[in-house]
């Protein structure tokens, strides 16, 4: 199977592909984001230097910051997110790490980049590609129900037709969640069961181990928050016990049958992955000049999950990381500054990171410490947008001055971020691993938007940020347009001041 990817993958990087017209303007919300991004960069200009005058280099790097942000264009990101969808809808429905609708989206993006003076590569990898074939869970009684059921990445999987076992729910113990303790499953019948948990408190993946030492057939956990939940194990196991995500009120429900009914509520979940190995590849490029021992290095990755197109996650931070590398190559075309900028696409970030792990990997020692600090965009147009910041505050001094920047960039009289743990669930997880110091935005993804948020940024309280998250409607119709203006015009403040002068290290406690 790997030699027929390779294949397909030699013909798919030498096919034509001729981009779409491009898309008609934007709406004045749009207009509307990106003017509030760019007087948000003039306000983080003016307060960068109320602590102390700006050094010549760092009234450079405003100054082409600002001509990088004048220069971005209402339909600089959406263009690109039309051929992204174009190439889905031509593949499958999808642009997954391993098919030819990556492949043609990352020829697509090499092109867009080459054609914009960028010194461009491809680096090959091979990753274990997984994909869902059976996701089905019913309730055995009269009548029977269907509940709608997730394969947990690297699921176990259950014979063909699926297996049928009584259920059990396993509450926590002391303070951990739901199964995050061998102590939560003593006591309880839980040999050949079906184990029903919360999510909480430890990974996926312990809790299955743990339900899997204590004799279970299967696991099911639900949402702690409403809506649907999808993950990961993490890693292959082949002990890995069939692993399903179910919404919050589904497995509200299931566990309250559970404990009223008079016999153990017996449920048949048919579980299957499709494994094997596949080559992908990520896209660097990079500019000409610049000192290549202090590199920016920013970064999207290009894939989506099978389950969709992926036009918010994360064609939206894709296209804004080639609308960014476009302004300042129109801005600076005969470069100048004293960085040297890399710009990344990975791919298979949705099998685990394995893109920018691959990346960080290869590095050599020298390579490493080159790179001074990752800026990482994920999921920046999401329709219920949130304007959030990566909070580098307990990471390094750098950055915690990464955060503090970005903050201002996205600041602003109508429009405040506020700070989002890095939670290793994107691709800066294995710079900050490696001693890289990293930063981003975000604009919200399956988590549920507060009233004081839709107070600051509007929007819906109570729904999610992206309702379209890993689903297969996670089309251009799920774009904000004002909200990826106003985060594509943060990237461009960064990438413009950053080229000639790196964060200050910020002092921690």
């Amino acid at each position: 199977m790997i030699a027929l990817v390779a294949t397909a993958l030699t013909l798919a990087l030498a096919t034509p592909f001729a981009p779409p017209s491009p898309l008609p303007s934007a709406t004045p919300a749009v207009a509307a984001g990106t003017a509030a991004a760019s007087a948000a960069g003039t306000a983080a200009a003016s307060a960068a230097g109320t602590a102390a005058e700006p050094t010549p280099a760092q009234a450079r790097g405003a100054e082409l910051a600002g001509r990088m942000v004048a220069g971005l264009t209402d339909t600089d990101a959406l263009h690109h997110l039309g051929v992204f969808q174009e190439i889905a809808d031509a593949e499958d429905g999808h642009r997954a790490a391993g098919s030819a609708g990556h492949e043609r989206s990352a020829r697509y993006a090499g092109r867009v980049l080459a054609d914009a003076g960028y010194q461009v590569t491809y680096e090959h990898f091979t990753f274990p590609y997984r994909e869902p074939v059976a996701e089905r869970l019913t309730v055995l009684g009269d009548p029977e129900r269907e509940i709608e059921v997730h394969a947990l990445s690297y699921t176990g999987n259950t014979e063909p037709g699926g297996l049928t076992a009584p259920l059990v729910e396993i509450r926590a113990h002391g303070d951990g969640g739901a199964g995050c303790a061998a102590e939560d499953f003593a006591g309880r019948d839980v040999t050949g069961h079906v184990a029903l948990l919360a999510r909480g408190d430890c990974t996926f993946a312990q809790k299955q181990a743990n339900a899997a030492a204590a004799g279970a057939a299967a696991v099911l956990v639900y949402n702690s928050e409403p809506g649907r939940l999808s993950g990961t194990l993490g890693e292959p196991d082949p002990a890995a016990l069939p692993t399903g995500g179910l919404a919050q009120a589904d497995g509200l429900e299931l566990a309250a049958a559970a404990r009223a009914a008079d016999t153990p509520l017996t449920v048949r979940l048919d579980l299957r992955e499709l494994v094997e190995d596949r080559e992908t590849v990520n896209v660097l490029a990079e500019t000409r000049g610049g000192d290549p021992s202090q590199v920016v290095l920013v970064g999207a990755h290009l894939d989506s999950v099978a389950a969709g197109p992926g036009i918010n996650d994360n064609a939206s931070g894709a296209a804004g990381v080639l609308a960014t590398a476009q302004a300042l190559a129109q801005a600076a075309p005969a470069g100048g500054h004293p960085h040297r900028v890399r710009f990344a696409l990975w791919s298979a970030e949705e099998h685990g990171l394995r893109g920018a792990e691959h990346h960080v990997a290869e590095l050599s020692p020298a390579d490493r410490a080159a790179v001074a600090l990752y800026l990482n965009y994920d999921m920046i147009g999401s329709p219920n947008h949130g304007l959030f910041v990566y909070d580098g505050a307990d990471r390094d001094p750098r950055s915690a001055a990464i955060s503090a920047d970005l903050t201002a960039f996205l600041g602003g009289s109508a429009a405040t971020a506020r700070p989002t743990p890095f939670d290793d669930r994107s691709d800066y997880a294995p710079f900050l691993a490696a001693g890289i110091p990293a930063g981003g935005t975000f604009a919200g993804g399956d988590g549920l938007k507060s009233d004081e948020e839709a107070a600051l940024w509007g929007g819906t309280a109570g729904e999610p940020y992206d309702p379209c998250y890993h689903r297969d409607c996670d089309t251009l119709e799920n774009i904000d347009p004002a909200g990826l203006a106003t985060h594509t015009a943060a990237i461009a403040q960064a990438v413009g001041r950053y080229a000639w002068a790196l964060p200050a290290p910020v002092d921690q406690p």
